[in-house]
């Protein structure tokens, strides 16, 4: 039987044969793409919540009360338990409330800050509510499609951006002058819009599954936003659900990384060149100082590679073990026994 080409409609050719309609791939990938989305939305807006908070602010003569979104967070347990970025529940002094749904709005009981990564869990009395997926980030690719919701410069709720992983691996600083700044390594780099008000917001794969938690933007630069890869998250999520609370080895260091071409550059051996050291903290009482170069542990090298990083390192070390340590200080390599103990 003879096909009839009936016409040319904004580059899409239609043939009409035995009653069957053709269409060309590209127009069946955007109706895919556009299906596979609002299908991600539709499934974890429900366990998507907005983090509000409430304080008073008293100036010389007069009371006022700040009351506003500030950042978002999602559900992880039927009971109650919400994760959220530490930074955005920074404020010891204040109260907060999530807002689930549209309107249901519900007191923050109780908040669990982890003392090494830029994460809460915040707990409300509310049962009955519905978890979101989480997945796995250990195999993300570079160039996959990401989604991301979130209560948008703490004004929009349910805002929905899309994009894609930009990078892997990266490290970067988050938080702000007053409140301090965190190093954050192997965060996961996308394109995605994250504005204020997105921290503590879901990364989310094609199927739905969160793969990273949404911590921050470049103020330098366009389309380059920031999430904590969810298998780290995942790694403190169990241990709080074991324990009730963030017990983790904790070693009390900032620094910088020394990759290997500023090593070569430099003439100092690659590592971690430590800027500060936390008083009475693990690095403190085992001999680390200011302007060392931690440059192996446990006799495995620090390198700009994923699983070679001070962070990488410590995350996979428990209270109470003792870590053998070499730095270079004053141009002589020097060992060290360091035994971890938890974060405060």
């Amino acid at each position: 039987m003879k096909n009839l080409l009936i016409g040319l409609f904004l580059g899409m050719i239609i043939v009409v044969s035995t009653g069957v309609v053709m269409r060309i791939p590209n127009k069946e990938v955007v109706v895919n793409e556009e299906t596979v989305i609002t299908r991600v939305v539709e499934q974890a807006s429900s366990s998507v919540v907005t983090v509000s908070i409430s304080k008073s602010n008293t100036f010389s003569d007069s009371t006022q009360k700040i009351e506003q979104d500030i950042g978002t967070g999602f559900i992880i347990s039927a009971d109650g338990l919400i994760v959220t970025n530490k930074h955005v529940v920074v404020d010891t002094t204040a109260k907060y409330k999530v807002v689930i749904g549209k309107d249901d709005v519900e007191n923050v009981e109780a908040i669990y800050r982890d003392p090494v990564a830029d994460l809460a869990i915040l707990k409300v009395n509310k049962n009955n509510l519905t978890p979101i997926k989480l997945g796995n980030s250990d195999k993300l690719k570079v160039g996959q499609t990401v989604i991301a919701i979130g209560t948008a410069l703490g004004e929009f709720r349910s805002t929905v951006t899309t994009g894609v992983i930009s990078g892997l691996g990266r490290g970067i600083e988050a938080g702000s002058p007053i409140e301090g700044l965190e190093k954050l390594d192997n965060v996961i780099q996308t394109d995605a819009a994250i504005n204020p008000g997105n921290s503590g917001g879901p990364l989310l794969d094609s199927s739905g599954n969160v793969i990273g938690v949404n911590v921050a933007t470049s103020q330098s630069g366009q389309n380059i936003g920031f999430a904590l890869p969810i298998s780290l998250v995942k790694e403190s999520i169990d241990n709080f659900k074991t324990t009730g609370e963030f017990d983790r080895a904790f070693l009390g260091v900032a620094y910088k990384l020394i990759s290997k071409q500023a090593a070569l550059l430099n003439d100092v051996p690659q590592g971690a060149y430590v800027q500060n050291v936390v008083s009475g903290s693990s690095a403190d009482k085992g001999g680390i100082k200011m302007d060392d170069i931690i440059t192996e542990i446990n006799d495995k090298k620090i390198s700009d590679e994923k699983d070679g990083s001070l962070v990488a390192f410590i995350n996979k070390m428990k209270i109470g073990d003792d870590v053998n340590f070499k730095v270079w200080r004053n141009k002589q390599e020097i060992s060290l026994s360091v035994k971890m103990e938890k974060g405060e």
